[in-house]
């Protein structure tokens, strides 16, 4: 009798065992979908994006011939004798992201050197957050900084227009700071101390060891931070709106007012253009370009990565 009671409460326990293990699975399963839903979500969104920015392009790309797309060096598609080359777009975004960068790298990288081999635990505990704080300041602000200060004050040493490449690319490049030495800092801090040690060994200074070794190994994440900063300099919207002015022009002269991408699509996209008129297909015209751009920029970065990537045991 006392083994058939014992029989029966392993037999009770299985069924315990199994009801809880099918319940376990069917919660995997349902977490399972959800996260594959959510994933679905973002990859169903951007496929729509593309395809909408693509097909209104080909519909632009049958009213304006290519070649004047890509050859003609003027853009005017809002005044009466119209132009549609994107050179002079292109021109001034690469022109303001250009001056941006020669702001960004060398503070952001020389933040991250400081913050990984020099400063402090408890210092670097307030300054990378403070650095970081930069990257949160709206870019409005930034836009209208640049223009109501940075712009007076440049023009007592400098013979800049009101609107110009110069004040836009600076801020631009400060608004950049955090995301160049954030990712860098991570970057060098990943380097194993084993190497520091080696280096310190063969009796290199700590300034020889951080230029001939730390940055060498940590090359590939600060060539993809670097990357990742031009990325969003190039898609910079309110700061070259507010800052560079709306003339877009073929110039290598950052004291002239000059037009970015962003800043063309901002003003179409402000409801002056009609949708399914020429004007309004040129947003979408401008926009293909601006991302097959940072397409090819997040392409090299991941494949400079990868290439360059050192790994360590």
């Amino acid at each position: 009798m006392e083994n058939l009671d014992q029989t029966d409460e392993l037999n009770q326990e299985n069924r315990v065992s199994l009801h809880k293990s099918a319940s376990d699975d069917i919660q995997e399963k349902a977490v399972e979908v959800i996260l594959f839903s959510c994933g679905l979500v973002s990859v169903l969104t951007t496929a729509g994006i593309i395809a909408i920015i693509f097909q209104v392009t080909l519909e632009f790309f049958q009213k304006v011939p290519i070649t004047d797309f890509l050859f003609d060096t003027q853009w005017t598609p809002l005044f009466a004798d119209k132009h549609f080359g994107i050179w002079p777009l292109i021109n001034g975004t690469f022109l303001t992201t250009a001056i941006a960068m020669l702001v960004a790298i060398p503070l952001g990288l020389s933040s991250a050197i400081y913050l990984s081999e020099y400063a402090q635990p408890k210092i670097g505990a307030i300054l990378r957050p403070a650095v970081e704080l930069l990257a949160g300041i709206p870019t409005v602000v930034n836009g209208y900084f640049a223009l109501l200060f940075l712009t007076p004050l440049l023009r007592n040493f400098l013979p800049l227009e009101i609107f110009n490449a110069t004040s836009a690319g600076i801020m631009m490049g400060v608004m950049i700071i955090p995301t160049v030495g954030s990712i860098s800092l991570d970057a060098i801090r990943a380097v194993p101390r084993s190497l520091r040690e080696g280096a310190y060994g063969l009796g290199l200074t700590k300034l020889e060891t951080i230029i001939k070794v730390v940055l060498p190994a940590a090359l590939s994440g600060i060539i993809a931070s670097i990357i990742l900063g031009i990325s969003r300099a190039v898609g910079e919207t309110m700061i070259v709106l507010i800052a560079a002015g709306q003339q877009p022009k073929l110039t290598l002269n950052p004291m002239e007012s000059i037009q970015t991408m962003t800043a063309y699509m901002a003003q179409i996209s402000g409801g002056d253009s009609p949708r399914n008129s020429l004007n309004y297909d040129t947003l979408y015209a401008v926009g293909s370009v601006l991302f097959l751009i940072t397409l090819a920029l997040n392409i090299f970065s991941h494949w400079f990565s990868n290439r360059f990537k050192e790994k360590y045991e």
